[in-house]
Parts: C-alpha cells; structure tokens; sequence
C-alpha cells in the first residue's frame, strides 16, 4: 500500500496525499475528508521510521488520562481520547497516554516524560482558573494546545473549547419553550470556568429571576440539592444541570418527592441515552481532530504569530424527560 494506491482511490495527486498526512491545513476540507476516508479504507499505514529521519520529528503526542472519578463524566474525556486517537492517527501522529493526580503531579510527568521520549507536543484537557501546567510547557518552548481554554487569559496559547454557556441556554430556552416559568439550576460551587460558564448560560436565558442551588459533583449531593430546591415554597417545574450526574441525582430527588420534573442534563452521556435524558452534547470528535490540526500547525511552522481559539457549538439532544 502506498501514496500513489490511496491517491488514486481518492481521485487526488499523491502531492495532495503528503499534504494532507503532512500539513492538512493546505487543502480544503473536502478533499482533506477523502483522501482520509480512502487511508482509513485502504488501511495505509505512514512509515514513521522514514519520516522521522526525514523531519527530525517523532510524531508522537502526548495527553493525561483523568483520574477515575463517578463513572458518568469520566466517559466525557475518554470519548474525546478515542476522537484524539482518531484524529492523531489520519494525521500521521501516535498518542502517548500517562497519568496523574494532580498539577504537580502532572508537571512532575511532564519534565520525566521529555527526558525519557522524544515526545513533539502535549493535548491538556481540564483547564482551570491559575493553571500552571501550561506556564511550565511554555517557558520551556514545548509545543501544546488545550481542550478547554485558559480561563482568565484566553489569549496565552491556542485552544479548542466547548460553548458550555450556549449549551445551558439552549437547554433553559427549551424548557421555556415548552411552558415553564420556574426553572431551577443545579450546578457546581463558583470558581470552576466550566461550572460558571454553565451558570451563565442559563442565567442569560432566564433572565435574574428563577431559583438556583448548588451542589458537588456527584449523584447524591445532587439529589440533596434538587430536594432542597424542590421543597421551595415555589418549586422549579424544570432544572437545568451542569452534568448528566448532577441531572440523575435531580431525577432521584423527584422521584422520592413525587414530583413532575422536566430536567435537562449536560454531556449526553451513555447513561443519558439510556434512561431517555435530554442532554446537551458536546461535539468530541470535532473538538479533537481541532486540537490536532492546531497542533499541526504548531510543529510545522504554520501557526499564526496569534494564538488560535477555537469555540464549537454543542447541540441539545432532546428526549422524553424534558
């Protein structure tokens, strides 16, 4: 299998081929989808040992496995690690994956990981308030980009992120749609970038009325708070959640006081499609085959002089809970 058999299913040159595997930004988005369609068909595979000695570059990225936490929002990053797997793997790259506990932790891998491997890049995910991983790759010149923007200083490096506030809101306009004028949210203490982005979003929709609460993480804390809320003088008829989580915990708070409540959850995960929540979901695949793109351009000398923020709209899955 070579260059020329997969230009030759795609209907391209074998220049265009290089240039996708290579530099994919220099050709257009259509013809980029089938020429990667035809690799994935065909099974061609780069020979890395020769483009290495070619460019002097490893072709390997590297990105964090996320501690194990309730089992519902962890499967959120581990779709966005098989779309990066994906995505790396079109584009000629391989990913390393590695673990930690915590910042230190992580920046601690980060320097044993560059001394042991001839790693040309790193994906970060969970960007935080004050996050000082990206401070330490930048001062030491590694290339990176993150999912998830730097919150407080979105312009320090180039990212991919969700509009979690654009989520909320289509979740609250729907619900209103549907009739409700009481709409509660359920979300995380203030201070977390996605939590409050979250809170933002429904806020704008409802306007400064309505009640909220707040809670952990977690399908029990959720419950706690829902119960709270829904034990109001003037109960919310419907709630929007920060996670699928915190929405179980909502509907198990309902149930227990009886109550008919349209809740909407946030991330569609497997656990959402299958008890019928309705869901806002993220667009992984696309938020991952962006980051690598991103960083494609990082390592080949393309990137503007300017980093590069990319915002993707994600989309309410509606189903018969809300």
């Amino acid at each position: 299998m070579t260059i020329a058999t997969v230009a030759r299913r795609a209907g391209v040159s074998r220049q265009t081929v290089s240039n996708v595997i290579n530099t994919p930004d220099v050709v257009r988005e259509e013809t980029r989808e089938r020429v990667r369609e035809a690799i994935t068909a065909l099974g061609y595979r780069v020979n890395q040992a020769a483009r290495q000695m070619r460019t002097g570059r490893s072709r390997l990225i590297a990105v964090r496995i996320e501690p194990a936490r309730d089992g519902i929002n962890g499967s959120v990053l581990d779709r966005f690690l098989h779309g990066l797997t994906d995505a790396a793997g079109l584009a000629g790259y391989r990913v390393m994956l590695y673990t930690a506990a915590d910042d230190a932790d992580e920046i601690a891998t980060y320097d044993e990981l560059l001394s042991a491997y001839d790693l040309d890049a790193f994906v970060l995910t969970s960007t935080h308030h004050g996050d000082p991983r990206t401070s330490w790759l930048a001062a030491r010149d590694v290339p990176f980009v993150t999912f998830g923007r730097p919150w407080g200083a979105p312009e320090t490096h180039s990212w991919v992120d969700v509009d979690n506030a654009a989520g909320t809101a289509a979740a609250t306009e729907h619900l209103l749609a549907l009739g409700h004028r009481r709409v509660g949210f359920l979300g995380w203490p203030s201070g977390s970038g996605v939590g409050d982005a979250r809170r933002e979003g429904w806020h704008r929709a409802l306007g400064s009325w309505g009640p909220s609460a707040e809670a952990t993480d977690g399908v029990d804390s959720g419950a706690s708070a829902a119960r709270a809320m829904l034990q109001r003088e003037e109960a919310p008829t419907a709630i929007v959640c920060a996670s699928d989580s915190l929405a179980l915990g909502a509907l198990q708070a309902a149930r227990e006081l009886g109550r008919d409540v349209a809740i909407v959850g946030f991330d569609d995960t497997a656990v959402a499609q299958a008890i019928g929540l309705t869901s806002v979901s993220q667009p992984l695949a696309e938020a991952a085959t962006r980051c690598v793109d991103l960083l494609a351009e990082l390592l080949d000398g393309r990137a503007p002089s300017t980093p590069t923020t990319v915002l993707l709209p994600p989309s309410l899955v509606v189903r018969k809970t809300a």
